[in-house]
């Protein structure tokens, strides 16, 4: 089991930068693979980022490809989000993810992870 905390979110002006953090508890915490999901009002959850168990593998939602970048460090047990060139169209909660994968896939739904965090606001201003 897998405790996970967000921070780092913020207010902060279109064409801006801000980065996630997502500290996760446990000693386990590399066996975990990770994903950052945002939610708008009034929309479905979806995923913005995957990155495997070993941070050797990762995926991104096209409408954050080349802005965003997803890492983990796992001697820290934390998962980072680098937001860059933000627009007001990633104003969201931002919510980090872990899934007990064994087979190594890339997880793109919110069905498949088991733990979240307690969400991050941020808000892109024009």
């Amino acid at each position: 089991q897998v405790q996970l905390v967000e921070s780092g979110g913020g207010l902060v002006q279109a064409g801006g930068s801000l980065r996630l953090s997502c500290a996760g508890s446990g000693r386990t915490f590399s066996s975990y693979s990770m994903g950052w999901f945002r939610q708008a009002p009034g929309k479905e959850r979806e995923l913005v980022a995957f990155i495997n168990r070993s941070g050797g593998s990762t995926y991104y939602a096209d409408s954050v490809k080349g802005r965003f970048t997803i890492s983990r460090d796992n001697s820290k047990n934390t998962v980072y989000l680098q937001m860059n060139s933000l627009t007001p169209g990633d104003t969201a909660v931002y919510y980090c993810a872990a899934a007990a994968d064994l087979f190594g896939r890339t997880l793109l739904k919110t069905a498949e992870y088991g733990y979240w965090g307690q969400g991050t606001q941020v808000t892109v201003s024009s």
